[in-house]
């Protein structure tokens, strides 16, 4: 395979307005501190084609050219790459859309060490000859499917985080639940740490941290009700834990609902993600079919 060396990224813009300083058009564009820093400290900004300081002034046509920092790989240089398919919804020079199977966690975990996605995503690039560090943005619980998205560089990974912090990536979720819905519904409800526990969450009204998921039931058989959620905050467990507090647990949760009579994992799938390109600005809109095992539920 040879050397595995890690992804250049370079980024040109137009100027389309004045700004009194390239410090400036950082700010607005979400550059964080520390990738700022390193481009001072380094000749990798140019402005019209020569290398420039951030003090400098932009007008209107120029252009400006970014050359991110190449960055140590060193801490995902210790996850294994491992030859898994991917399935990829979408891939350009700033992210990586995956539709993640059941059954598959993030990060490498005890007793996991090569078969979690950060793995998956590394024997990928390894084939490629190149190198990522891994930066999930939106994390799915390891028997949660789904659209799950990847920033390649450090700057996407700050823009797309500071979107998410502001509630700016729209999620919707499907969850098959126990028993029937027939109206939509808002629980607004917070969620601690159930005990000492460091993985089970619970509804705490005086600890816990405000959640609020919105419901919409889309179709009703054996038993089950097919509900499409609204996520306004990011808590973990939120929809399991949100379902199970309302009374529609989902079935196979084996947190807090471990019956497996119709399905071996919670049926929860990221179906949509909705959010603005970190570097474009561009809407980027992805949806993701529900899974084989969530449909059966309901046939």
């Amino acid at each position: 395979m040879g050397i595995i060396k890690p992804m250049n990224r370079e980024i040109l813009y137009t100027i389309t307005k004045e700004y009194p300083s390239i410090h400036h058009f950082f700010k607005e564009h979400q550059y964080p501190r520390g990738l700022v820093a390193a481009l001072k400290r380094n000749p990798l900004v140019f402005k019209n084609g020569n290398p420039t300081m951030a003090y400098q002034p932009l007008s209107p046509g120029d252009t400006l050219l970014i050359r991110l920092p190449l960055e140590s790989t060193h801490s995902s240089m210790q996850i294994i790459p491992t030859d898994v398919p991917l399935d990829i919804v979408y891939e350009d020079e700033d992210l990586l859309v995956v539709n993640k199977p059941a059954g598959m966690s993030i990060h490498p975990s005890l007793h996991h060490y090569e078969d979690s996605l950060a793995n998956a995503v590394a024997g990928y690039y390894k084939k490629q000859g190149t190198s990522i560090v891994f930066r999930c943005v939106n994390r799915l619980d390891k028997n949660t499917t789904g659209l799950t998205i990847i920033a390649k560089n450090q700057l996407a990974s700050a823009v797309l985080n500071t979107q998410g912090k502001n509630r700016e990536i729209h999620r919707t979720y499907y969850a098959v639940v126990e028993g029937a819905i027939t109206e939509d519904g808002t629980v607004d409800a917070p969620i601690g740490r159930l005990g000492d526990s460091v993985i089970l969450r619970t509804i705490d009204w005086e600890h816990g941290q405000q959640a609020v998921t919105h419901y919409h039931p889309l179709q009703q058989a054996n038993g089950f009700t097919l509900v499409e959620c609204h996520l306004e905050t990011g808590r973990t467990h939120q929809i399991r834990v949100h379902m199970n507090y309302i009374g529609h647990p989902m079935p196979g949760d084996y947190l807090y609902h471990p019956d497996f009579s119709r399905i071996a994992r919670q049926p929860l799938h990221s179906a949509r993600l909705v959010f603005h390109h970190p570097i474009t600005g561009a809407v980027m809109d992805f949806r993701c079919p529900m899974p084989k095992d969530m449909e059966e539920l309901l046939s």
